[in-house]
């Protein structure tokens, strides 16, 4: 019994998804200090008020705190553009000069999916027709 969980616990896919919650949690907390600590200064900087948790609205008795939804939704927008200009556009970029293009006189076999030159016939590591 305990030498099954240890093959449960040691098993590839399950140390791979507990070291990305690890770093996801820590990255999260970057993104958000630096989104607290510097972007929201930025704005208050130029908008002149950084803070909407004070707005609200009274109807028949019910208080209506607009406020902190438009402080959680300017959050929100600041976070992913933040992700997205920091860290998805830079892999994206760093991603594309990695990757090895087929070169113009050759193409892939539909079966096996190898490079082989273009006027080929039959593929020569799979020997499919072509």
């Amino acid at each position: 019994m305990l030498k099954g969980f240890r093959d449960f616990v040691l098993r590839g896919n399950v140390v791979d998804l507990a070291v990305g919650v690890v770093i996801g949690a820590a990255f999260g907390t970057v993104v958000t200090a630096f989104v607290k600590d510097l972007l929201t200064p930025l704005i208050a900087a130029l908008a002149g008020k950084p803070d909407f948790s004070a707005f609200s609205l009274d109807f028949n008795g019910a208080k209506f705190l607009y406020g902190d939804f438009l402080n959680a939704l300017i959050s929100f927008l600041l976070i992913a553009a933040a992700v997205y200009y920091f860290v998805v556009l830079p892999v994206n970029a760093m991603m594309a000069r990695f990757h090895k293009e087929v070169p113009a006189d050759k193409m892939k076999c539909p079966e096996c999916l190898s490079d082989i030159p273009v006027g080929a016939h039959k593929c020569a590591f799979c020997t499919s027709a072509l």
